[in-house]
């Protein structure tokens, strides 16, 4: 059996108030034909799915549509979903009674039965081959929040944190309930939406999953025998733990400017029974380029040459490149965003972000720390002052005292 693993593809998702539809669409187009030409027989989707928990009509429009053109170019592809800690559990789950139609379970909440016990039968999806019969069983465990997790027996000496050891319960009862389902040949393949311990975060475009003290989850919570654990929410494709059968598929499109250099990808995994034969890389391109120039901050002028310098194709507007500008300052520098758009006047390029990194400033002799007292008595001009030397190293210019000034004075009655 052939899987394809994928996550985070954040539909809705603007860059620095950029429109990113087109992108997206671009996405799923490539993805209908991957399934096709690489022969899919089921696509895992592990959460982020949406970019906000109320996603605009145009892209859940998107997400349906391509379901739709998945199923009809493959009639036989199974396809499981489960919500991300950016997705709306409940509105992801919405068209679920049609969907089920289609082949296609979608996990959003973790579901309960008439008494409130977790009902584990509802997130063990089986995985059927051409022929109907089941190939795979899928434990489908959406992001998690401390209400979804049941409760262990505690020990006396039991130190582990309650929320991580819900988790840890949580899939070691799907796992009996899938030893128990499957039968010789058939694999056992697990989903997630977490950060793990040892994952690379990207540093700018992923939420932090903090709950009761605890993010990392360790990847003793997938037992040995499970054959693959696709996992979601870090946007960086990796292996935890130097597994092969441990991984973040990563996003498929860059979220932010920090993930330029990264190669996105999505997976695709065959399993030969009951165990992987071989997970490979397949690298989506990328529908608009990301551009950080220069690529190290530079001064001011350095960086307004390499921008009038800069020679691009021209293509069709939703095509444009995304420019960060990335300058090196020694102080305020009020007139930047108008000098470098002249520079760019007439480029096919859309700026994005102006990134100003401060030289640093030798330290000097240690602030002293005020009394409340002492705060109460200064003036906000004094204020101004403190900080513009703290970060600049020299007193601050008379004309922007005054401009400060004019901008504090009280608003006349």
């Amino acid at each position: 059996m052939r899987l394809l693993h994928t996550s985070d593809w954040h539909l809705g998702q603007s860059l620095h108030n950029y429109d990113r539809t087109y992108e997206h669409q671009c996405f799923l187009d490539w993805l209908v034909e991957t399934i096709v030409r690489e022969d899919v027989d089921a696509l895992l989707v592990a959460g982020d799915v949406f970019d906000t928990s109320n996603p605009s009509a145009a892209s859940q429009r998107q997400l349906y549509r391509f379901l739709r053109q998945a199923r009809a170019r493959a009639p036989h592809l199974n396809i499981v979903i489960i919500a991300g800690n950016h997705d709306s559990p409940a509105r992801l789950e919405a068209p679920v009674p049609l969907l089920e139609e289609h082949a296609t379970a979608v996990i959003g909440t973790v579901p309960r039965t008439g008494d409130g016990a977790i009902d584990l039968e509802r997130m063990l999806v089986p995985l059927r081959g051409r022929c109907g019969n089941v190939k795979a069983w899928c434990m489908a465990v959406p992001f998690l929040r401390p209400g979804d997790v049941p409760r262990g027996a505690p020990t006396a000496d039991d130190t582990t944190d309650p929320y991580l050891g819900g988790i840890a319960l949580l899939y070691q009862q799907l796992f009996d309930l899938a030893r128990i389902r499957r039968e010789d040949g058939q694999a056992i393949v697990a989903m997630g939406h977490c950060h793990m311990v040892s994952g690379q975060p990207s540093q700018d475009s992923e939420r932090r999953i903090v709950i009761g003290g605890t993010e990392a989850l360790p990847a003793t919570v997938f037992h040995d025998e499970i054959a693959y654990a696709a996992l979601g929410h870090l946007h960086l494709a990796q292996r935890i733990g130097q597994k092969e059968s441990l991984r973040y598929s990563g996003s498929p499109l860059p979220m932010s400017f920090s993930e330029t250099a990264y190669q996105h990808q999505v997976l695709r995994i065959d399993l030969d029974g009951h165990q992987v034969r071989e997970v490979t890389p397949l690298h989506v391109p990328r529908a608009v380029q990301m551009l950080r120039v220069p690529s190290q901050p530079a001064p001011i002028d350095e960086a307004l040459a390499a921008l009038e310098a800069l020679a691009l194709d021209e293509l069709e507007p939703e095509c444009h490149p995304y420019l960060e500008v990335r300058v090196l300052l020694d102080g305020p520098e009020p007139g930047l965003r108008a000098r470098v758009e002249a520079a760019l006047k007439g480029k096919p390029v859309r700026l994005a972000k102006i990134e100003p990194t401060r030289k640093s400033v030798a330290a000097g002799a240690a602030t002293v720390a005020l009394s409340l007292d002492q705060l109460q008595q200064l003036q906000p001009d004094e204020i101004f002052r403190r900080l513009y030397e703290e970060r600049y190293g020299e007193p601050a210019p008379p004309d922007q005292v005054a401009a400060f000034g004019e901008l504090a004075l009280p608003e006349a009655e």
